[in-house]
């Protein structure tokens, strides 16, 4: 897993790698399965990973429906096994949907993440009755053991994605301080004048601050700066 991780550029490829993983350790006689992985932040799938096409259309078809065995695994952290889908009496319609496509048994197991956020993976066959209890022991083992390593690439994820954000804030920031800049030195006002035309520009015109901001500076050219000494 810490190889997994190292090796995965992004929390997506760590998950498409492991679901991958997952289906040809769990694939018997060359009987197939499908695996998906699904996160939830604040209770909304965020990122989706499966081993194949298969596994993504069936695991899209809970979000459609708002609900089934991945993300009931994900939501109240327990297995979820369905022996038949044919048979389930729970998540109505969706059953239905999973049968249509082929899916007959399948079993969700949620990730250990702590408060980090909330995650299952989700295991399909086309054979009812296809996970016993020795199958769904050794699932549980590995997404446990695979549990500390997807904590930690939420970790850094999230890292990333808040730098990214500081990033593109302080990219931001500097277009409208140039811009402030630019009015202030063409109508020989105040910066706070000069604040105030550019948000009465971007109003009327229906622009965004910053997006006017850059349009300014990009229409001016390179910025010279003087120094007097």
């Amino acid at each position: 897993m810490q190889d997994l991780l190292l090796t995965s550029p992004h929390l997506k490829d760590f998950l498409d790698d492991f679901a991958q993983m997952m289906a040809e350790f769990l694939a018997v006689d060359g009987e197939a399965v499908w695996c998906g992985v699904t996160l939830l932040r604040r209770n909304r799938a965020g990122t989706v990973a499966s081993s194949g096409a298969r596994a993504r259309a069936v695991d899209e078809l809970q979000y459609g429906f708002g609900d089934g065995p991945c993300l009931t695994a994900s939501r109240e952290h327990r297995l979820v096994h369905v022996a038949d889908m044919r048979t389930e009496p729970r998540w109505g319609d969706y059953t239905k949907a999973a049968v249509a496509e082929g899916i007959l048994s399948a079993v969700g197991v949620p990730f250990e993440l702590g408060e980090e956020a909330s995650a299952a993976l989700d295991v399909y066959s086309d054979r009812a009755d296809r996970f016993d209890e020795a199958t769904i022991a050794s699932i549980q083992r590995q997404v446990l053991l695979t549990s500390k390593a997807l904590r930690l690439a939420v970790q850094m994820d999230r890292h990333r994605t808040t730098q990214s954000n500081l990033e593109a804030a302080m990219a931001s920031r500097t277009s409208i301080d140039l811009a402030v800049g630019m009015i202030m030195n063409q109508q020989q006002c105040s910066q706070q004048d000069a604040v105030d035309t550019l948000r009465s520009l971007s109003n009327h015109r229906n622009v965004k601050l910053r997006d006017l901001a850059e349009q300014m500076v990009t229409a001016a050219g390179p910025v010279t700066p003087h120094f007097n000494y």
